[in-house]
């Protein structure tokens, strides 16, 4: 008698793609440093260009026109979709391969996450911590010093942002 198959490993499939794994997609403004980031499932095409027409609508609202996009060279942002979601006014540059420098304002965004909120404290759970990320990106735009700044906040730079004194 030979050992019971057991059920096939799920986390490789569409339903249970990396449970408890998210990914960051991230925006930040050149000049005023203003951060727009979601927690989303996963970087495939689709979902990039979704959020990057939720990021343009947020910065839009908040009175900044994009005119230049600075992404990474993964595939999704070389995908007809990104580009279409882009739309025609918008001139998108890649960083040079194995380069983060050169797209170092989100990479520092990156490195706060980490540093003020993914890994700031334990989390019981991943859905805890999904869960602490909004007021968290709230302080960081609305509230937190940053060094560049003279020690004021993103939306000091930015004159037409609602909730600018919350």
């Amino acid at each position: 008698m030979g050992r019971a198959t057991g059920t096939a490993n799920k986390t490789r499939t569409a339903a249970n793609r990396r449970p408890g794994y998210h990914y960051l997609h991230n925006a930040v403004d050149d000049h005023s440093r203003l951060a727009y980031t979601e927690i989303l499932n996963d970087e495939r095409k689709d979902t990039a260009a979704g959020f990057w027409e939720r990021a343009r609508a947020y910065f839009a609202s908040c009175g900044i026109t994009v005119t230049r996009v600075l992404t990474d060279n993964g595939s999704c942002y070389r995908s007809r979709a990104f580009a279409a979601a882009l739309g025609d006014g918008v001139k998108h540059k890649r960083t040079r391969p194995y380069r983060p420098q050169t797209n170092g304002k989100v990479e520092r965004d990156n490195r706060t996450l980490l540093d003020e909120w993914a890994y700031a404290r334990p989390y019981i759970s991943e859905a805890d911590r999904v869960t602490a990320f909004p007021a968290w990106l709230h302080h960081y735009n609305h509230h937190r010093g940053h060094t560049s700044l003279k020690g004021q906040p993103p939306a000091s730079r930015v004159t037409n942002l609602s909730g600018q004194y919350s």
